[in-house]
């Protein structure tokens, strides 16, 4: 008995060690990639979480600045969600080419899709392929700048201002960290845009000859970074080089934006590395059901719980620290039908609100029926002779 508690002892305690190693770890890891984020060379960046928005880390986020070619991430999104409601064919005019910078190699007359457009914009950065997709749904660059600017304004991008579609030099046209990662974030939610941005080459049909061409993605976080979906690189003069970048591990997606930085791919790696080392995500499901009063029903009582699972993004200090509220009234009235809601369940993290889901009816519960009279009688029969 005496050797089996020393046993037990030995192993909690090895237990308590092993845990208290791997705490201290863990911060000292924290703390290292913290103090990594001092040394990021760009003049403006941000890390934001791509699902609620929250800024885990900012330098300067809200500074407007050049963006270079991460400006296509705007354009290639708008031709996208042209050609998902029609993907016309464009025949490349005397207009449309050639114009200065990167390029896919457009030539007059060649006749090619909308959506190869946009591919040709995510990987080889074509300046060719966003002025032909600008004046073809614009009619004009100065028209589709206006198209990118209202865009903009839905996303929520307060201080930015676009005047071309590839993001040239131009003191008009500026963005911020923090615009761009909004931007980024809001693109990913396409999926015909997150499958160009995220594969390594893309294949573009040429109409007029019949030749498929092969565009090869420019974007080297996609072979260094693991979790890597994207997005767009750029680089001018007057901008220096710009990034974004969008990595996800198991439901955490996060969004890494430089502007003006001299080593942007080891920028990306820190801010993204110390993001996720720093947040998690995790799923909320109340697989209890609760039982609430039912007035007028067939049943004092029905269940009600949560609809689907919650995810919610919280620091990882955080875990251990949520606190559910349950808003519920004291009963509800007859009739009630499966999938209707009744309440709320709010989770806090601290003082934090972190996610909350709705509360719906399990199953159907009509009205209680009135006996008629005929019935009522020959209840009270029965019940006489019962007696």
């Amino acid at each position: 008995m005496k050797k089996k508690i020393i046993n037990a002892f030995r192993r909690s305690t090895v237990f308590i060690l092993i845990s208290a190693f791997i705490v201290q770890n863990k911060a000292l890891a924290e703390k290292t990639l913290q103090d990594s984020l001092s040394n990021i060379s760009a003049k403006s960046s941000v890390l934001i979480c791509a699902d609620n928005g929250e800024i885990i880390y900012e330098k300067n986020a809200h500074d407007k600045m050049p963006i270079a070619s991460t400006t296509k991430i705007m354009t290639a999104l708008l031709a996208i969600e042209s050609a998902q409601a029609k993907d016309i064919d464009v025949t490349i005019t005397e207009g449309m080419v050639p114009v200065e910078g990167s390029s896919m190699y457009l030539k007059v007359g060649n006749i090619l899709s909308l959506s190869s457009l946009a591919k040709g914009m995510l990987t080889v950065s074509g300046n060719d392929a966003a002025n032909s997709a600008a004046i073809t749904i614009g009619g004009s660059i100065e028209l589709f700048a206006d198209i990118m600017n209202e865009k903009a304004k839905q996303i929520g991008m307060n201080d930015t201002h676009f005047v071309n579609p590839s993001g040239l030099d131009d003191e008009d046209h500026y963005s911020t960290a923090y615009d761009m990662a909004l931007l980024g974030a809001y693109a990913m939610e396409n999926e015909s845009f997150y499958n160009i941005t995220s594969a390594k080459k893309a294949e573009v049909l040429f109409k007029d000859t019949n030749e498929t061409v092969t565009y090869y993605n420019e974007n080297r976080m996609l072979s260094r970074y693991p979790g890597c979906l994207g997005i767009k690189t750029g680089f001018t003069k007057a901008a220096g080089r710009c990034l974004v970048t969008c990595a996800q591990r198991e439901k955490l997606r996060l969004i890494a934006v430089t502007l003006d930085a001299k080593d942007d791919w080891n920028d990306h790696e820190k801010l993204l590395n110390y993001g996720f080392l720093k947040m998690k995500a995790l799923t909320l499901e109340e697989k209890d059901e609760i039982a609430i009063n039912l007035v007028g029903g067939n049943v004092e009582r029905i269940n009600v719980s949560t609809k689907t699972p919650l995810n919610v993004i919280i620091e990882q200090e955080d875990k251990d620290k949520i606190v559910k509220v349950i808003n519920l009234p004291k009963f509800i009235y007859a009739p009630v039908k499966k999938g209707q809601i009744v309440g709320k369940i709010k989770y806090y993290a601290g003082d934090k609100l972190i996610g909350e889901n709705e509360i719906i009816v399990k199953n159907d519960e009509p009205l209680l029926k009135k006996e008629n009279f005929v019935k009522k009688i020959c209840k009270y029969i029965g019940n006489l002779f019962k007696k």
